[in-house]
């Protein structure tokens, strides 16, 4: 099995390897970068490459880690006793299977994609070191043991936003997306633009790079943004002429899709009113 970019997804020759290292290795991919630089498509243009399904467990700060594995319900199990349910007889009736244990007891293989890891609480990575090492899980109330018929490609995304464990980082291959190099984005937007006109390519990759790299930035438009952004530009039919920078003038054309919040938004307009005040 051997993942390369798709039609709809350009990878680098570098995340290339990434990949298919850690699909030789059978570990988890661990994958970095900023937001909005795909990492968690990457997941999903993987299990399209290799013609595979893909199970998503997005992460979030009340997520634990055993709800991967499987969820007992006790309180509708007390419920159905006192009603007299004759399925309170079997526990298993009561068993929830999580995300792991769905890729686990699939006939086929699986990609795994846990999204935003760095989103739970610290202990959540420690407490999969076995499980995603051993392929295996034991379920007590059952006195079940849940191998992995086929053993997943596990890809595992982090926004940087807390440190993870040691113990869990050597049991992973892990990889930084970098943001893209012009040539790279200008391909990517070709693969979600086809037809798109080079000059209004070329004059919008331009301005997004000058607004990336402003000094002072408290967050960077990410490639995400950049379509979105050529798609306005594209639905009002701008010409490459509309996208030249004024600099006496505070802000990018359309750029609610550029820049999200209030002080990057005003650090633009300091910048042009120094403009106009040194003429």
């Amino acid at each position: 099995m051997k993942f390369s970019s798709t039609d709809r997804y350009i990878a680098t020759d570098d995340l290339t390897i990434a990949v298919n290292a850690a699909i030789t290795l059978e570990r988890p991919l661990l994958v970095k970068g900023e937001p909005g630089t795909g990492k968690t498509e990457l997941a999903r243009q993987v299990a399209d490459s290799l013609g595979l399904p893909l199970l998503e467990w997005s992460i979030k700060s009340t997520t634990r880690a055993a709800q991967g594995l499987y969820e007992y319900d006790a309180v509708s199990r007390l419920r159905d006793s006192q009603l007299g349910d004759e399925r309170v007889a079997d526990v298993a009736n009561y068993i929830k299977p999580g995300k792991l244990w769905e890729a686990f007891d699939a006939d086929h293989r699986q990609v795994l994609l846990i999204d935003e890891i760095d989103k739970a609480d610290i202990e959540f990575p420690n407490d999969l070191l076995q499980e995603l090492d051993r392929m295996e899980f034991y379920v007590y109330e059952t006195g079940q043991t849940i191998r992995a018929k086929h053993r997943p490609i596990v890809i595992i995304t982090s926004n940087n936003e807390k440190e993870l464990p040691d113990a869990f980082l050597r049991r992973c291959f892990f990889h930084y997306i970098r943001f893209p190099d012009a040539d790279t984005l200008s391909a990517i937007v070709d693969v979600h633009f086809p037809g798109i006109k080079p000059g209004l390519v070329s004059a919008a990759l331009e301005q997004f790079f000058e607004v990336r790299e402003t000094p002072g930035l408290k967050k960077k438009p990410s490639t995400s943004e950049v379509l979105d952004w050529l798609k306005l530009l594209l639905a009002e039919d701008l010409a490459p002429q509309d996208l030249r920078k004024d600099p006496r003038q505070a802000l990018p054309r359309l750029h609610g899709a550029l820049l999200k919040n209030e002080q990057d938004v005003a650090l633009f307009e300091r910048l042009a009113f120094l403009a106009r005040r040194n003429g």
